[in-house]
């Protein structure tokens, strides 16, 4: 399949909210049914959960397919977000390809609600040997997380990466995940798939990549890049995080590149509603129940 026309990539974005897509129009739903993971990034911690707490992966609980897909239902008779969801959307609290959960939730999903756009995000290591199943789907769009560019910064970034039964390390591992990213990337434009390439951006770590990174995934087709400022915790949990003015900068530059997405929160990976305005599951079900 050849790569979307312009027009058609333009229509697409503009539906889907986490795509730069009218926020007070449309919402989103991420399902927490991936708990399993397949890399470690030093700057992953999902042992915390409190209420306030807004950060990729993590989530109250994980849920099983039919409850996932329960959990849809009531957002469509959600007063608020009823009639704004738009998308049905993976995105951990591990890495949706390493779980197949996630392939059991998408397919009753689009079963029970074939005009839903379905949304997955991945660290992109099985994402070529996954490329048929998602394609088999009609996976609205894709979101791939690339922190480095060559091995040797990976080997800063990520502790472990876990392929065919084997733990790689060091720039080993962020070499083979780094292979399968960019294929991926490529692979999914090719077939038609909105991408977008996320990029937590880490002084004195990854930020020397960043736009080289951009250039690099617009050669393969990617629409959009999120650059995001890590988050304290983990390996670097005393690295001092980038200014809202050094962000500001950062992705101006990138924006020369490629379109930029300014208007992530890192979103939980139960994150419900619509972007900024998610409502409180407890409540939902509380009130279903």
């Amino acid at each position: 399949m050849s790569k979307a026309c312009p027009m058609m990539a333009m229509k697409k974005q503009s539906e889907h909210p986490c795509f730069g897509g009218d926020h007070g129009k449309a919402g989103r739903v991420h399902l927490p049914v991936a708990p399993g993971c397949n890399i470690k990034c030093g700057f992953c911690e999902r042992k915390f959960d409190c209420a306030n707490e807004s950060r990729p992966g993590v989530t109250s609980r994980v849920l099983k397919p039919a409850e996932a897909l329960e959990r849809v239902r009531l957002l469509l008779r959600h007063p608020r977000v009823g009639d704004k969801l738009r998308v049905v959307g993976i995105a951990g609290p591990g890495d949706p390809l390493a779980n197949e959960r996630t392939f059991e939730t998408f397919r009753l999903v689009k079963q029970a609600y074939p005009d839903m756009m379905l949304c997955l995000s991945t660290n992109g290591l099985l994402l070529p040997e996954r490329m048929e199943d998602i394609a088999a789907l009609d996976v609205h769009s894709l979101t791939v997380t690339i922190n480095a560019l060559t091995p040797e910064t990976g080997a800063k970034v990520y502790e472990w990466v876990r392929h065919q039964g084997a733990v790689l390390r060091g720039e080993e591992g962020a070499a083979l995940l780094l292979e399968k990213q960019l294929a991926g990337v490529e692979a999914a434009a090719a077939r038609g798939l909105l991408v977008k390439v996320n990029h937590v951006y880490i002084p004195g770590v990854n930020d020397h990549e960043t736009l080289d990174l951009a250039v690099k995934v617009r050669n393969l087709g990617a629409t959009m890049m999120n650059i995001i400022p890590v988050i304290p915790i983990g390996l670097f949990k005393d690295v001092v995080p980038p200014s809202d003015a050094v962000m500001e900068m950062v992705r101006n530059q990138a924006e020369l590149i490629l379109s930029q997405a300014r208007h992530c929160r890192q979103c939980r990976a139960d994150a419900a509603g619509l972007v900024g305005q998610d409502i409180d599951l407890a409540e939902l079900h509380a009130q279903a129940g």
